[in-house]
């Protein structure tokens, strides 16, 4: 007999496909849910049923409890797992269950109540003897008493949210000045992400790393760890790379901080898989301090799972069913070393904004010691409704430096075009020094980027690109004869023949000519007006091009599309649209048209999302540099602000939803008064 018979999966994307493929190998029936976004996910095709939970809004759909115990009962579901994130530390949601006669997989109710609320899970701990953070976490603080509070708390400091995790809301304060701007958008990030605006103050530990131990309880008593797992790469507090165990810690403190987090979770008869995290001390390795227990399972629980060899998912279904523990304590050890970077959905060159797309080529990394988990195939759409994380790619080696090797060379097999993606930058911070040797810490990632430099597509790629549109000269116009020397469009006529000249955008300034003739069995391939290169392209099945450029060959990924072509290469990618010689020519008309368009600069949506607030009034005047406009975008703010000061004239309200690059706002700059000089009077002079 199955340990259920049947399981919802209140979540969406790489999580719910894991959790169906656990599902799966245990024998249980599993039931997806999605929303009118996500119709034709992968999580849905993976799942045994699916039922629709409402649109694409989370507080419509995956948020929705009374939607998703209904689809629990319709379906038949004995359990319900809720995944990470959504309502998997709600716990309104597990007490719906428990009246629905639904089991929970997650913890209990009063753990959820204690562990939820980061004040009262702060203050909880501290009584229990867990060494915890400096700050105010009094409950119910209003603006007023945070900023009465901060100067005995100290600068820098951190504002958190109580409620909700993965680093919405948190906003770091330098100076007294910036504080009170810093608190109205804790409280609307937090307001909008977990329905509870309540915010507490921590003193910010300089150099800090981030550890976190895994947790498995039964309802017999029994709580063990896991080891612990170090996150200290993050940006913007969301953790990038994640690895176990830490290269930090030593066998003695890693005892220690295993010890202090069961009895965390024995403070609150806590049951199931959960985590809780650390910071500790660059400067002081020995010594760590509680800042939260997530009640959930965590997005790199994979790492743990490498390394001891424990599907944590399955645990998870075991425990809700009633059994034991199989492991003791003494059971658990430590293999090897594992290392996870989180694939997203966002652009490095533009500030790391969201991108939306459609899938339009993947392939993902295989090998040994190679572990991908995701929620992408070929027609996924990814929108602007939820989360960026398409996917995670895992390595697991004997060794750290051998985890480290596998996991860069799986990253340059991954292919995925259609949206732009991080994979570049996980590479690129892969080979930093520090991230070689294990010296982190969570402000790391911060101090790197700007020494960063991103690709751009280099000759051969723009290479690719254009004879892969050259090659398709074999469609031949209308009414013309198969055979007929009309027939291709590959610039043949009587003499010489005329190059086809192919024009390509780079980004929203930059644009590449490439002229290609036929050369041979090859072809002529001229970068602007460079020298000519000989050059051949085939592409194979599987959307690999191989190149033969100047009599050597290159190995790329290419995907032509209806505007143009994805091109990429070792994880590196790049959509490259194909101007037309309409466009073009709109392009010059549009410069010749609007030579004052400097006097008149735009404020452009940097991605698709919904207008959250306008701070700008319509006809104020703003400063440059001053926020206009406020976007949510896959669960973050993005402020836009004005590039010169001047008279803003608003387009957009909030709740409009906008489209990448439209005009939300227009300002127009203040003209400084020009001196007159009268024209010297000529005799005749009629003018």
């Amino acid at each position: 007999m199955p340990l259920f018979s049947s399981v919802l999966v209140a979540n969406r994307g790489e999580i719910a496909c894991r959790v169906i493929r656990t599902l799966r190998t245990l024998g249980i029936r599993s039931i997806a849910v999605y929303s009118d976004a996500d119709r034709t996910a992968k999580h849905v095709t993976d799942a045994d049923t699916a039922v629709r939970i409402g649109p694409a809004p989370a507080r419509e759909s995956y948020l929705d409890i009374p939607a998703v115990i209904a689809a629990a009962k319709a379906s038949g579901a004995d359990a319900i797992h809720p995944g990470y994130g959504f309502l998997s530390e709600n716990a309104d949601f597990a007490r719906a269950c428990a009246d629905a006669g639904i089991v929970f997989i997650g913890p209990g109710i009063d753990a959820l109540d204690v562990m939820g609320d980061k004040i009262r899970s702060k203050n909880h701990v501290a009584a229990s003897g867990v060494p915890v953070i400096p700050g105010d976490s009094r409950p119910g603080l209003s603006d007023e008493d945070l900023v009465a509070s901060a100067a005995e708390v100290g600068y820098p400091l951190l504002i958190k949210p109580s409620a909700g995790g993965g680093g919405k809301g948190m906003e770091i304060v330098r100076e007294p000045a910036d504080l009170r701007d810093a608190l109205a958008t804790a409280r609307r990030v937090a307001a909008a992400a977990f329905g509870d605006d309540t915010l507490f103050l921590e003193r910010l530990i300089t150099e800090p790393r981030h550890i976190e131990v895994q947790l498995l309880a039964d309802t017999f008593g029994t709580v063990i760890h896991l080891g612990e797992r170090e996150c200290s790469l993050q940006r913007r507090h969301q953790k990038v790379i994640e690895e176990a165990p830490s290269p930090l810690l030593t066998e003695d403190t890693r005892a220690r901080i295993g010890q202090a987090a069961c009895r965390v979770a024995e403070s609150v008869g806590y049951v199931g898989a959960g985590t809780v995290e650390f910071l500790v001390s660059a400067q002081a390795p020995d010594e760590f301090f509680f800042m939260e227990m997530n009640t959930r399972l965590q997005v790199e629980h994979p790492v743990t799972e490498e390394v001891t060899g424990t599907d944590l998912v399955a645990e998870q279904i075991r425990i809700a069913a009633g059994e034991r523990l199989r492991l003791a304590q003494d059971d658990v050890s430590l293999t090897g070393h594992a290392i996870e970077a989180r694939v997203y959905a966002e652009n490095p060159e533009r500030g790391f904004l969201p991108s939306t797309g459609t899938v339009l080529a993947l392939r993902e990394p295989v090998g040994e010691g190679i572990r991908v988990d995701s929620g992408l195939a070929v027609g996924s759409e990814v929108g602007s409704s939820y989360d960026p994380l398409l996917a995670k790619v895992i390595a697991w080696g004997a060794t750290r430096s051998e985890a480290l090797r596998r996991l860069d060379r799986a990253l340059a097999a991954t292919t995925l075009f259609g949206v732009r993606t991080n994979i570049e930058y996980l590479r690129l911070l892969l080979a930093e020094p520090e991230v070689q040797s294990g010296d982190l810490d969570t402000s790391l990632i911060d101090r790197k980027l700007p020494s960063l430099s991103f690709a751009r597509p280099d000759d051969e790629l723009l290479a690719a690109a254009a004879l892969a549109v050259w090659g398709e000269g074999s469609s031949h116009p209308a009414g013309v004869a198969a055979g007929s020397a009309w027939a291709t469009l590959d610039g043949w006529r009587l003499g010489n023949p005329r190059p086809s000249v192919y024009r390509f955008a780079i980004d929203e300034t930059t644009t590449a000519t490439v002229s290609v003739s036929a050369a041979g069995a090859g072809a002529s391939v001229r970068i602007e007006e460079n020298e000519p290169h000989t050059a051949s392209l085939r592409v194979l099945e599987n959307g690999t091009g191989v190149l033969t450029w100047d009599g050597e060959t290159r190995m790329l990924s290419l995907t032509r599309t209806a505007t143009g072509v994805w091109v990429g290469r070792d994880g590196f990618s790049w959509e490259l649209p194909l101007l037309s010689r309409a466009q073009r020519l709109a392009s010059r008309l549009a410069a010749i048209a609007r030579p004052d368009a400097a006097r008149t600069p735009e404020v452009r949506a940097p991605m698709p999302g919904t207008v959250i607030s306008v701070p700008a009034p319509n006809g104020s005047t703003v400063n440059a540099g001053d926020t206009v406009v406020i976007v949510e975008a896959m669960k973050m703010e993005h402020k836009l602000t004005a590039g010169v000061a001047g008279t803003v004239s608003i387009s957009v309200v909030p709740g409009d939803l906008v489209k990448l690059d439209q005009v939300v706002a227009t300002l127009t700059p203040e003209l400084a008064p020009e001196t007159f000089t009268p024209r010297p009077t000529v005799e005749g002079d009629t003018a």
